[in-house]
């Protein structure tokens, strides 16, 4: 059999593409002017557009960077770590470091350094976030680039940078864009490490997935069975090596990823955070229940309870990632890849064992087959833009398999592959319109990308067969443009809805309209948003941006419904409450305190005037009310009972000590069974605490009980 594969760097390239070398003693000079053109044997085009590439990235993820309004759950945590290193070793929710927020602080870390240099706001947070889906991009084009050219990397760069889920969670500050780059560093490492056979490159590709470990947790091993099999069967070195240098990194990936845990579970729990969505209040809970098993399993925890949320993404199955809800988001190019996985691993068929270009194939393939296959069967809590770590592996594939299959579409059998290509273009394109179809009625734009994808589609596939049987080298280049015209058009519809919308960000962010099943790429999701707050007639202590905005505007979106009315939580359940965390037109903020409470702006004036002294302003049932609060006042605010309101991180005995301690004077409860209630906190309080009626602090209001009390050291027994 013939193995067919895209020329490397030089080769079919013609001499006058290229440009002359620089002088042998090169120089700042030269450095900087290859930065710009590329090295010397590339074509001419290929720097320039990766340029063009990075600033369309760039525009997509930073346009309009006000707007960026981000996850109050986060972004109460960022700005707590910049008022508390302890805080922010952490990753506590609350500068007071009572309880910490569900995942591991690597991406707060980032955030947060970013804050402390920069200041607290809102493009100091959304600045590393589209700086590293930015060097996402640009990684991936380097990766694909070296095995296969500049026009499989320029393609597989671009897919990347138009894939509209990537687009939308790299405008917020969910983890997301630091675990994606991250796992393309690690990947970077391993087929370094593949091609030459040496320990180092595989070392620190483990310790890259380690920091992504610290990221998101056991998302970040996902790839690894991926990673394992392509070292083992392509390094260039012997069977023992192999098998040592796999140990050697897996200690590292150990390490890496198992420190913080460590030292955290090994600190006296007494004097640090309660581990947020554990239930043992550790983070190796944390690790093998919520954020693990539990996403797979449909366990939230490791005692096996149940688990919620796969109506974020739609019912679990295999063609979970094509349904109304997921399928604009990353499905475009899903055909494409699958098929020219296949064709390419079929031409490489008969290469050598260490064959680098089959390794990347495998490397990509496995990337895109595990991660599809892990979100379309979690029954967990599952959102659309987990899915945003498996677009490198399509947008790999895209531009890998795009080149190989066009080569031996061009030079290979015709009764083999004069057929491949044309149908990968073709499926692709229908299933592109069928796409854009259901949202037809949702603007001019959609109608534009639908017309754009069904025309180009149809010209590349008669202009690919035209051009191969007539022998016309022009009309083929002609409609392999038209195939790439044909398959992005519709992310990049979905892409510019998601940059231009300012209420697609927040807990769970989408691209383009609303398509059913609770979602939509206009709807911000269980929060709508919440920019880093504080209000611009509140001086002093609240968080306030640099850039010249007063953060206390409500972004759109601000009550926290989603296009179905419903607030969608981590936890995969509807929170009481769990408003935006931003002020509403009405004065009130957007989260509830449990059992209906709502927390207004005059209630958090008044906690402050009689704060006398305590570390916390006040108590609240869940996350979402304690970082509304947080960043609407820049006080640290106790949630009780975590995300979802069932965390057991405060006890009576607890609140007990904090009340006689004078850290603590304020709490809401309700009686009415209302989330994150806990019934016997709640009698003690109503029994021992002050009832505070609303007339105390709004003056406008009748008297009438809220739910809020005072606490003093007088009121335990």
């Amino acid at each position: 059999m013939t193995t067919l594969a895209p020329p490397t760097r030089d080769e079919g390239v013609r001499q006058h593409s290229h440009r002359a070398g620089p002088p042998a003693d090169g120089g700042i000079k030269a450095r900087t002017r290859r930065l710009f053109t590329g090295p010397p044997d590339d074509p001419r085009w290929a720097r320039p557009t990766l340029w063009a590439v990075l600033v369309l990235a760039v525009g997509l993820y930073a346009w309009n960077v006000s707007s960026i309004t981000g996850n109050t759950f986060y972004n109460a945590a960022v700005y707590s770590g910049t008022k508390s290193w302890k805080a922010f070793f952490f990753g506590a929710l609350d500068s007071g470091s009572f309880i910490t927020v569900d995942k591991p602080p690597f991406a707060l870390w980032v955030m947060g350094i970013s804050a402390r240099v920069f200041g607290f706001g809102t493009w100091q947070l959304a600045l590393p976030m589209v700086a590293l889906g930015t060097g996402s991009v640009a990684l991936l084009y380097r990766m694909v680039k070296r095995d296969f050219g500049a026009v499989a990397g320029t393609v597989a760069a671009l897919a990347l940078a138009l894939t509209p889920i990537t687009v939308a969670i790299t405008r917020d500050t969910n983890p997301d864009p630091v675990l994606v780059f991250l796992m393309l560093l690690g990947a970077a490492g391993l087929m370094k490490a593949v091609r030459g056979g040496r320990l180092m490159p595989l070392v620190w590709s483990a310790v890259a997935i380690g920091f992504a470990f610290n990221t998101k947790m056991m998302q970040a091993y996902v790839v690894l069975p991926v990673f394992f099999l392509v070292y083992l069967w392509a390094a260039n070195a012997s069977l023992g090596r192999r098998i040592r240098n796999l140990a050697v990194a897996t200690v590292a990936l150990v390490v890496s990823s198992a420190w913080w845990m460590v030292v955290v579970d090994l600190w006296p729990a007494s004097s640090r955070p309660y581990i947020g969505g554990s239930t043992d209040n550790t983070v190796w809970d944390l690790v093998i229940g919520y954020n693990g098993f539990g996403r797979i399993f449909g366990a939230s925890s490791s005692t096996g309870s149940a688990g919620n949320g796969a109506s974020f993404g739609g019912t679990a199955s295999v063609y979970r990632m094509f349904n109304d809800i997921m399928g604009g988001q990353i499905s475009w190019l899903i055909p494409f890849a699958a098929i020219a996985l296949v064709g390419g691993l079929v031409l490489r068929g008969r290469a050598p064992r260490t064959d680098a270009k089959r390794a990347a194939l495998m490397l990509w393939g496995g990337w895109f087959v595990v991660h599809y296959l892990t979100f379309a069967l979690a029954e967990g809590t599952f959102h659309p833009y987990y899915v945003t770590a498996m677009a490198p592996g399509i947008a790999a594939l895209a531009g890998i398999g795009g080149v190989m299959l066009y080569r031996a579409f061009r030079e290979g059998s015709a009764a083999k592959w004069g057929w491949v290509l044309p149908l990968a273009v073709a499926v692709s394109a229908v299933w592109a319109v069928v796409l854009l179809q259901r949202v037809s009625g949702s603007g001019a734009l959609y109608t534009v990308a639908e017309i754009v994808a069904g025309v180009a589609g149809a010209v590349s596939v008669l202009g690919l067969l035209a051009g191969r049987f007539l022998k016309r080298q022009r009309l083929l280049g002609f409609a392999a443009l038209a195939a790439v015209v044909a398959l992005l058009a519709g992310p990049a519809a979905y892409s510019v809805s998601a940059a231009t919308s300012a209420s697609n960000n927040g807990t769970n962010p989408t691209a383009g309209p609303s398509t059913g099943g609770g979602m939509g790429g206009g709807g911000g999701g269980g929060m709508g948003g919440g920019a880093p707050s504080g209000t611009g007639s509140r001086s002093g202590s609240a968080p306030t941006g640099t850039g010249g905005q007063s953060m206390g505007e409500p972004p759109a979106g601000a009550n926290g419904s989603s296009s179905s009315g419903s607030s969608s939580t981590e936890s995969g359940t509807e929170a009481s409450g769990a408003g935006s965390g931003t002020q509403s037109s009405g004065g009130q903020m957007g989260g509830g305190a449990g059992g209906g409470t709502q927390v207004s702006s005059e209630m958090i004036t008044y906690l402050e005037k009689n704060q006398d002294g305590a570390t916390w302003l006040l108590a609240v049932a869940t996350d979402q009310t304690a970082a509304s609060i947080i960043l609407e006042s820049g006080e640290p605010v106790i949630s009780m009972g975590g995300w979802s309101g069932t965390d057991n991180a405060m006890t009576l005995a607890k609140l007990k000590s904090l009340v006689k301690s004078g850290q603590l004077h304020y709490i809401i409860v309700s009686s009415d069974g209302g989330q994150g209630t806990n019934s016997e906190i709640t009698a003690w309080v109503e029994a021992n605490g002050t009832a505070v009626n609303s007339s105390a602090y709004s003056s406008g209001s009748t008297s009438s009980s809220t739910g809020l009390y005072r606490l003093d050291a007088s009121d335990v027994g």
